[in-house]
């Protein structure tokens, strides 16, 4: 799914509102009343791993952890778990792997049997604070290494300053850098102080033609939030509606619980449908959370929770 954008409209930033007692009010109704139990929550926690781009973003990053990464996006959950789930016909794989340019093409070769895009960090991630020529050469290096999505961060203080051309034309530079991989554009939300400022600068990215919009880097102090991803997921209708393009929405940083993930998958089901729920839509950024989803599905089978180290990430 591409988002081919539209030229900046100002007047569509201006008639932004967001109320925000209602915005928590939704939130807390939805995870409030909304459950999925029994074989069913089994489902959707099977279906939260195909929605996973799981990831390795730290400093000590080695060759030989992503490619046990790798193998555990191959195989998310132990053989025998798959054969007492009775799941052994369904390919069970994650959505994608998620890494820094220097392991892009590790990633690629090890995956290169596997219908599993890699994804790349880029443009000055977390903080977006290089310059411009350095985050595009970024961009293209880590696609022509094979890279098939973008996550890039944006420049919070266009948003902090209200410079919404800049931020559109430097959205629009990162797509154009991307060539026919996926942009998924960072907005930082715990960094933009308000609401309102999430809606703009999701509205600004669309238009700039972002693929997905993100949350966080995980870097952040306030990552991913229900409420702030209720605004988002709005701006996103709003954004269909006005321009009949759909664009993906992820999730990322302090995701990392079954339960977590089985809310987020019901407030986007709530608010956009079963479709908007697909893996083509929807996504994950999380590093913990399998283990945490390897269990409670451990738990479905034995009664028992095992300890994290019986599920080993990377």
């Amino acid at each position: 799914m591409t988002n081919p954008g539209t030229a900046l409209n100002l007047d569509w930033l201006e008639d932004v509102r967001v109320n925000a007692s209602a915005v928590s009010r939704r939130t807390q109704s939805l995870t409030g009343r909304r459950s999925v139990k029994g074989r069913w929550q089994t489902a959707w926690l099977l279906h939260a791993i195909q929605c996973m781009d799981l990831t390795t973003l730290s400093s000590d990053d080695t060759p030989k952890r992503v490619h046990r990464l790798c193998a555990k996006a191959r195989q998310p959950i132990r053989p025998e778990l798959v054969k007492s789930l009775g799941i052994e016909s369904l390919t069970l794989q994650v959505g994608a792997v998620c890494v820094y340019h220097a392991f892009v093409n590790t990633a690629v070769t090890a995956l290169k049997d596997a219908n599993i895009p890699v994804a790349a960090v880029a443009a000055g991630f977390p903080h977006g604070l290089s310059p411009l020529s350095a985050k595009l050469s970024e961009i293209r290096a880590s696609v022509e290494d094979g890279a098939q999505e973008i996550d890039i961060v944006i420049s919070r203080h266009h948003v902090l300053t209200g410079n919404w051309p800049a931020l559109y034309d430097e959205v629009a530079a990162f797509k154009e850098a991307c060539g026919a991989a996926h942009l998924k554009t960072i907005l930082g939300t715990g960094d933009l102080g308000t609401f309102r400022n999430v809606a703009k600068a999701s509205w600004v990215c669309l238009m700039a033609g972002a693929d997905f919009i993100k949350t966080s880097t995980g870097k952040e102090a306030v990552n991913a939030t229900l409420p702030v991803a209720l605004v988002m997921l709005r701006v996103l209708r709003d954004y269909h509606q006005r321009t009949g393009h759909w664009a993906g929405f992820k999730p990322a940083g302090g995701i990392s619980t079954a339960k977590q993930a089985l809310d987020w998958q019901v407030l986007v089901r709530e608010e956009l449908g079963f479709d908007a729920q697909q893996p083509a839509r929807f996504r994950f950024g999380a590093s913990g959370l399998l283990t945490d989803i390897e269990r409670q599905l451990e738990h479905r089978v034995t009664g028992r929770y095992a300890t994290a180290a019986r599920q080993p990430l990377c």
